[in-house]
């Protein structure tokens, strides 16, 4: 997920112009602040929705209760129309045509806000935005408008269930968003091997992407971030003509490549040397616990719990949030994940839960929203990171063609 939201950055910057990262300045404003009520203290410009989202959901999976001041931040982001940009520094100013409009985000809010419960009008103006702006192919892209990619029709499908609409009766010219994501599924045998694809390349070709097939396996089982242990899977890889069958294949993909590299994912970033990519093994726990491919799941969620400490430190809210929902998934305790309290340490990096019977005041809120408070930790979106990373996107334009 981390790695979608970067090539989210990448593509974002792109459309405002920046086309290299000596356009971005590395010194932050000394004269601007993050809100108290917002999850970690990086620039939430690209993923602030986003990281928000995800800390609510696996705070409210564990069963803890957020902050009101942190959940009525999320709320306060959303636009007149019912989507959700990536951040909005001053939700007090309405959005226009020049807020960048984020699939992704709105799809992690509808998720975060449907599980916390009482936000039926904003979950359900959000799930109308999403409606209106699918594709023609059934698919949605991260930005409205653009082509469709895995991630994005994904996650877009996990909103709809946890809204309690039926994603393959959402349709757009006779196309649900199952139709988008077959067509983006590659064939049994050779490297794809029932893999999913991020997107088409310029020449129409499809390539495997572990990322794209982590969300594509949720997405074709309709499901959200939040899964149960799975019952065992025993299907084969064969022609993907049900969502069902792409799934299966798609999780007999990530097993293959998880066992290769020994448990976990690996980076391919152009010009880097490979390393192991926590997110995104994360994020194919939960897609393996999903489908019922648990031994797999727990043989990564153990390599997790020993070597993703540093990485969700450095990373943030974010991070915690997806090794809280694959400890989730494979009925790992969160609380002791390599000795570690992940819920905890998700819970330092924003304000505290609430208690019994303690509220936040609106105007407390409306403050907070303005930007009244300062982090000490401010970052420089390296945007260098995913150079390599083809851009057609995010969960992107989660953006970004990563192969293994």
């Amino acid at each position: 997920m981390n790695v979608r939201r970067s090539a989210a950055v990448l593509a974002a910057v792109a459309v405002i112009g920046a086309a290299t990262p000596a356009a971005a300045d590395p010194s932050p404003s000394p004269s601007q602040a993050f809100p108290s009520a917002l999850y970690g203290d990086k620039d939430p410009k690209f993923d602030g929705v986003w990281r928000q989202s995800l800390a609510l959901l696996a705070q409210d999976t564990v069963g803890v209760k957020p902050a009101a001041k942190s959940v009525q931040w999320l709320v306060r982001q959303q636009c007149a129309d019912g989507s959700f940009a990536s951040y909005r520094p001053d939700p007090t100013t309405a959005c226009d045509a020049k807020t960048m409009l984020d699939t992704n985000a709105t799809s992690a809010a509808v998720q975060a806000l449907t599980a916390l419960g009482g936000h039926d009008d904003v979950t359900r103006k959000a799930v109308g935005w999403l409606k209106a702006v699918q594709n023609k192919d059934g698919g949605w892209g991260y930005s409205p408008g653009g082509a469709s990619d895995t991630n994005s029709t994904s996650i877009v499908i996990g909103a709809l269930a946890a809204a309690g609409e039926k994603p393959d009766q959402v349709e757009k010219d006779g196309k649900s968003p199952y139709d988008a994501l077959l067509k983006l599924a590659l064939p049994c045998g050779g490297d794809g091997d029932g893999a999913f694809a991020f997107q088409p390349d310029k020449k129409g070709e499809l390539a495997a992407n572990a990322d794209a097939t982590a969300a594509g396996v949720l997405g074709a089982l309709g499901t959200g971030m939040v899964v149960e242990p799975g019952k065992k899977s025993d299907a084969t890889c064969e022609k993907a003509a049900t969502p069902r069958q792409a799934a299966a294949n798609g999780a007999g993909y990530l097993t293959a490549a998880l066992a290769k590299d020994g448990d976990h994912l690996m980076s391919a970033l152009a010009g880097a040397e490979p390393q192991p990519d926590f997110g995104n093994t994360a994020d194919a726990v939960v897609a393996l616990a999903a489908q019922g491919d648990t031994a797999q799941a727990e043989k990564s969620v153990r390599w997790l719990e020993k070597n993703s400490a540093s990485w969700a430190a450095q990373s943030g809210p974010a991070a915690y949030a997806q090794l809280i929902l694959a400890a989730h998934a494979t009925g790992t305790n969160p609380r002791d994940f390599g000795g570690a309290d992940l819920v905890k340490q998700l819970g330092a990096t924003g304000p505290a839960p609430q208690t019994a019977g303690k509220t936040t005041s609106g105007a407390s809120d409306e403050k907070e929203d303005s930007g009244s408070d300062f982090f000490g930790v401010w970052w420089y979106v390296g945007v260098c990171l995913v150079a390599g990373i083809g851009i057609g996107f995010l969960f992107t334009g989660r953006k970004k063609q990563q192969q293994l």
